[in-house]
């Protein structure tokens, strides 16, 4: 198994014992992103939509560390703190991805780190075509 650690400082740091991403041969585990900005490391201001964009920023940006784009995302899992905004991630979804999209799952959940409304955390692989 060849086994290595993603780390990039476009992406916010990892704020417990988790790497942002692992890569094992061609598969790469993304760990769950919020919205904050990888600069201050403070939740990015606006509302639920600039939230949103943050967390396909920070994905983005690891994906790249690793070798990828957001469009070798296989599987994508996002967790909201109210399902009423899932709508508004289909949106903002289509401004981030292309067909094929990935497939995917959203699960509402009572809480998130920081208090913030929406998580995603994905699984890409590398050197294939879809």
């Amino acid at each position: 198994m060849n086994k290595t650690i993603i780390q990039t400082s476009a992406a916010p740091q990892a704020i417990g014992t988790y790497s942002q991403a692992v890569k094992v041969n061609d598969t790469v585990y993304l760990s769950g992103q919020i919205p904050l900005d990888p600069n201050t490391m403070n939740l990015v201001e606006g509302d639920i939509e600039a939230h949103i964009k943050q967390v396909f920023d920070n994905l983005s940006a690891v994906a790249v560390a690793a070798g990828g784009t957001l469009a070798d995302i296989v599987k994508l899992n996002i967790f909201l703190t109210d399902l009423t905004n899932f709508a508004l991630v289909n949106k903002v979804m289509g401004e981030y991805f292309n067909t094929p999209y990935p497939a995917r799952a959203a699960v509402g959940v009572a809480s998130l780190p920081k208090d913030v409304g929406v998580e995603m955390d994905a699984i890409m692989v590398l050197n294939t075509t879809l």
